[in-house]
């Protein structure tokens, strides 16, 4: 009988044991990132560089689900919804306000981190940036002031520069274009808008900006101008355009003259701080939506020289990274 008994008790701690140890494996939690563009993406990886900082390891505690649009915008609806099809735990979205809306249709109920420049409040992702309301916040990157940072450090770079054309891209909305004309006219320039909406739009559009005599080329911020960026920087060389853009990639990576704009990378790390605080039982109706505080000018000293342009002293001076 004793032996039977300690048969037993052994068979039940053997059960025990392996059911313990499968109950305290941590859950995995699943996180869609819906994005416009296609890898290669330094800023994705900066987003998980800040959720590893904050103690998420992949494949332990953490894993990802990948829906890129490639640069197709129609994409977006069928990629959101298989996101919300698998069930993820938060979906960050980002490239511009219609990955968001292709999420915020998909899904009222799984929580959204948006990375976009368009305000949020104008373009309807958000009811305001301190209380987003439903299941979307994170950061926008739109800064009311940067169009005429962007113009008048050109004005400084480019002698006499009076026209300038702007590269713009309608689905991104007309905010950041308008502001873009409104400084342009305190700063007593031109400004040229440049629709770009095609791959193949860029070549007329550079043809457009000659055609009219402009001195110089702003590229407001979108996805698809970032998607397209060696395309950009290419035909701003090739029509001898001095060109500003809004990320450090156009310069970095590309090649091109010069950028100011926000820490990009360090933005997409601030974005895992959404995603940790939504893991742990926050709502995303009560997390202010956040602007950007840290700011950069890069300069391509190379790029000037191919244009036959001398940077300032007073810009140089300025810049946070100058590239030989």
């Amino acid at each position: 009988m004793r032996r039977r008994t300690l048969f037993i008790a052994l068979g039940a701690s053997a059960i025990a044991i392996p059911l313990r140890l499968f109950a305290q494996q941590p859950k995995i939690a699943r996180i869609g990132i819906l994005r416009s563009g296609a890898p290669p993406d330094p800023l994705v990886e900066a987003l998980k560089e800040g959720l590893r900082e904050l103690g998420y390891v992949e494949g332990k505690n953490i894993g990802f689900e990948y829906r890129w649009a490639e640069g197709r915008e129609e994409r977006l609806p069928s990629l959101a919804t298989d996101l919300v099809r698998i069930k993820v735990d938060v979906i960050v979205a980002s490239g511009g306000a219609p990955a968001v809306r292709a999420t915020m249709r998909a899904t009222t109920a799984i929580p959204i981190v948006m990375l976009v420049g368009p305000d949020p409040v104008e373009a309807g992702l958000v009811a305001s940036l301190a209380r987003p309301g439903g299941n979307v916040t994170g950061l926008t990157y739109q800064i009311d002031e940067l169009p005429g940072k962007w113009l008048e450090l050109l004005k400084e770079t480019v002698p006499k520069l009076s026209r300038v054309a702007a590269l713009w891209d309608p689905g991104n909305g007309e905010g950041m274009l308008n502001i873009s004309e409104r400084a342009a006219r305190s700063l007593g320039l031109q400004l040229q808008a440049l629709k770009v909406g095609r791959p193949d739009d860029y070549a007329s559009a550079f043809a457009e900006a000659r055609k009219r005599r402009a001195q110089a080329v702003v590229v407001l911020g979108s996805p698809f101008n970032y998607a397209n960026r060696e395309r950009i920087v290419a035909l701003a060389a090739k029509h001898r355009l001095p060109a500003m853009y809004d990320q450090r990639d156009f310069v970095v990576g590309s090649g091109g003259l010069m950028s100011y704009g926000p820490d990009f990378y360090a933005l997409f790390r601030r974005g895992a701080t959404y995603v940790d605080k939504i893991l742990k039982g926050a709502r995303p109706a009560d997390l202010p939506v956040e602007r950007p505080t840290r700011f950069e000018l890069v300069i391509n000293m190379k790029a000037a020289k191919a244009l036959g342009l001398k940077i300032p002293q007073s810009v140089l001076l300025r810049a946070d990274r100058v590239i030989e």
